[in-house]
């Protein structure tokens, strides 16, 4: 599904299980780490950092006890100057899931305002109604620290994304 990965901030891009494969791409976009989120996750390419999440597209399917180590892994990666892609198999669901918490964490907005950002450069995305609730659950619950990074290390680039304003997770 879909023509490839989509930017959503600088150094953090949506894509599907193709595009983890794809070197060129790869290679054209920067891409140093790959946040992986499907049944039987495993690193392929042996130049690539991996975080491997084993998850199925299912409501039942607790995905938010992950979000504190793909916050971590995708922030570092990008506080060090590379680019993460997060994929799961076509792009939608779990891979949309975790680059929202992630983008929730790193800015003030709530996750449906995240969730239309991302939208606006992956019009085809829609996490599975769990997904939401969990995603609503971690906004509920998120602990909001102050910033130990200056904010413009996550500043967005992509179309209708600019206004967010961010934050360190």
């Amino acid at each position: 599904m879909g023509n490839g990965m989509n930017k959503v901030v600088d150094g953090l891009y949506l894509g599907n299980i193709r595009d983890s494969e794809n070197r060129e791409s790869l290679s054209q976009n920067n891409i140093t780490h790959i946040l992986s989120v499907y049944n039987n996750a495993k690193p392929v390419l042996e130049d690539m950092t991996y975080l491997c999440i084993h998850a199925a597209d299912a409501s039942s399917q607790n995905l938010s006890q992950h979000f504190k180590e793909s916050i971590r892994f995708i922030h570092e990666c990008r506080l060090n100057g590379g680019a993460c892609l997060v994929h799961c198999l076509a792009g939608v669901s779990r891979s949309t899931t975790m680059v929202v918490a992630y983008l929730m964490t790193v800015t003030t907005y709530s996750w449906e305002e995240c969730l239309s950002a991302v939208k606006a450069v992956r019009s085809f995305v829609g996490p599975n109604y769990g997904f939401q609730h969990q995603l609503q659950e971690y906004q509920m619950n998120q602990v909001t620290e102050p910033p130990t990074t200056p904010s413009n290390t996550c500043l967005p680039e992509a179309r209708d994304v600019q206004h967010l304003s961010t934050r360190s997770p």
